[in-house]
């Protein structure tokens, strides 16, 4: 077991490496000067090298030229209603300067300014985190760079290979110690154990095969009863064995298409019925693959909605109108 900073120590090595040799590079913005350092100090325990990047606002100021291999931004620290229109364009444009430069962002806010946030990042790919831990930080620079040496995995040697099939692993080992050191390990124990639960990526394939004449959509009201039916499962069974986040937000979705209602991002991760990152990383992926879509809301360009797709609403048609009647009463 790793006992505080001694223990620390010992990982203390480097496990990620850029084109050069060197530890690869993360860039840290924040509003608050002192998170800055402590996440700088994190990283640097395990084998990166950290740039102060400074605050959201600085980032309309001149070229943004402190980037990294990951560019880490903390809009947890302030309040839904502090994230004004600057941070917001700041954070806008350093969406889009990340998505050129081919680095990895990663931002971690709340769920209440989830939807400011999310509207903003439509260009990276970034990985979005919600009121993340120390340890839950770490953990996603150590993912992000894991993706990233795999894109160039065939140009690797033997040993880079290798450093890089252990970089997830120690990469969560001083981040479970960073917990226990800060808050104790029983109290994280459930969080850290989200990562463990991870679901794999639906495939993108959704729809095949349909005819011209496309089914209609039930009743919404059917739908709704649908998604209590499975929510009344948790009054008896552990939530966690029936975790399935895509087709919680497919099933939120189709109602809402037949209420001609729209559904905001936070609205869909909570009715994904799982932790709100893993929510989000299933609802990017979803939206990769054309099965959702970003809807901008033409009122406030700070927010958008989520919406199916074309190929969703023609499968999630089908898929119903293949079901005999008495399934679909006793959904």
């Amino acid at each position: 077991m790793l006992n505080d900073a001694a223990d620390l120590a010992d990982f203390s090595y480097d496990i990620a490496d850029d084109g050069s040799g060197l530890p690869a590079r993360v860039a840290i913005f924040a509003e608050n000067e002192g998170l800055r350092r402590q996440i700088g100090a994190d990283l640097g325990g395990a084998g990166f090298r950290s740039i102060d990047g400074g605050s959201l606002r600085s980032l309309l100021e001149g070229p943004i030229a402190l980037l990294g291999d990951v560019v880490v931004v903390d809009c947890a620290g302030v309040g839904a209603r502090e994230i004004d229109g600057m941070m917001l364009a700041g954070l806008a444009r350093l969406d889009m300067r990340v998505a050129r430069s081919g680095a990895k962002l990663i931002v971690a806010t709340t769920l209440a300014g989830l939807d400011d946030v999310f509207a903003v990042l439509d260009q990276s790919n970034p990985h979005i985190l919600i009121a993340p831990t120390r340890a839950e930080r770490l953990i996603a620079v150590g993912r992000v760079m894991g993706e990233a040496g795999a894109a160039r995995l065939r140009e690797m040697g033997e040993e880079d290979r290798v450093a890089l099939l252990r970089l997830s692993q120690q990469v969560e080992a001083i981040a479970h110690s960073l917990d226990r050191m800060g808050h104790g390990a029983a109290a994280l124990a459930p969080k850290l154990g989200e990562h463990k639960r991870d679901y794999h990526a639906p495939e993108a394939g959704l729809v095949s095969g349909f005819g011209v004449a496309q089914p209609p959509l039930p009743d919404p009201q059917m739908v709704r009863q649908m998604i209590a039916n499975r929510q009344a499962r948790a009054r008896f069974f552990d939530p966690a064995l029936f975790g399935d986040p895509a087709w919680d937000m497919l099933l939120d979705l189709t109602a809402a298409h037949g209420e001609s209602a729209q559904v905001s991002v936070t609205s869909l991760c909570i009715a994904a019925g799982v932790p709100a990152t893993t929510a989000l990383r299933w609802l990017t992926q979803m939206v990769e693959s054309g099965i959702f879509q970003r809807v901008p809301d033409p009122a406030d360009r700070r927010r958008a909605f989520i919406a199916m797709g074309d190929k969703a609403i023609a499968a999630m048609s089908a898929y119903f109108a293949s079901l005999p009647a008495p399934v679909l009463q006793a959904a």
